[in-house]
């Protein structure tokens, strides 16, 4: 049995991506540079300062990237406090792990200020023994440090934690860190092979019980 699972935020707890995509698209488009839904796809996981920083090496359109960043994440919290919804099944999977007497931690490559946005909107902070951004870390996903700090700050070994990722980087993250894996990806990449390095791969929380969580 683990002895914490660690939930990644977005995707995973909250069904924010579309968020992101409609946030990064408005504020790319805006600042010049063409954007797609497509395009989003390929960074996600990724920490938003990475992101921005990639797409304005392939293809540069600004000189503030703080302020492209600052713009993304206001309107994304505007959406997330309007729209923002719980993924499937999160509140079962919640009790399920704190049933098992498991710390629950959160390890997120979004910032501070959206992750207090996203449990403020959910209402499930008391559920949390830690929550861990890679804001101001050295590096961020699919570098296993955040999920490293997190171990670390609720005195769990690697190997004692559970990960709960939606994204190929997310995973690559937390097999790096020694932790095991549920993978939970989006519809379109659930038949991805890239995410067979999950060692269980699910359609939703919906799916978690205490049976599953014992494999581990």
């Amino acid at each position: 049995m683990p002895k914490a699972v660690i939930f990644d935020m977005d995707g995973v707890i909250i069904d924010s991506e579309p968020l992101w995509r409609r946030a990064m698209i408005r504020v790319f488009n805006a600042s010049g540079l063409p954007f797609t839904d497509n395009d989003c796809r390929v960074t996600t996981g990724m920490r938003i300062d990475q992101v921005i920083s990639f797409w304005n090496n392939k293809t540069p359109f600004t000189k503030d990237e703080e302020l492209v960043r600052t713009n993304i994440e206001d309107h994304l919290c505007g959406l997330i406090s309007a729209e923002g919804k719980p993924m499937k099944g999160l509140q079962q999977s919640l009790d399920v792990i704190a049933g098992q007497k498991m710390l629950i931690a959160l390890a997120t490559s979004s910032s501070e200020k959206l992750i207090k946005c996203v449990l403020s909107v959910l209402k499930i902070e008391s559920y949390f023994k830690h929550l861990q951004s890679a804001e101001h870390l050295t590096y961020g996903k699919p570098h296993p440090e955040v999920f490293l700090k997190c171990a670390e700050a609720i005195n769990t070994k690697p190997n004692d934690c559970l990960v709960i990722e939606d994204s190929l980087n997310g995973i690559i993250s937390a097999k790096a860190a020694g932790m095991n894996v549920i993978g939970i990806p989006e519809e379109h990449n659930i038949n991805n092979k890239k995410f067979c390095i999950a060692d269980v791969t699910l359609h939703s929380l919906q799916e978690i019980n205490s049976e599953i969580i014992k494999q581990f």
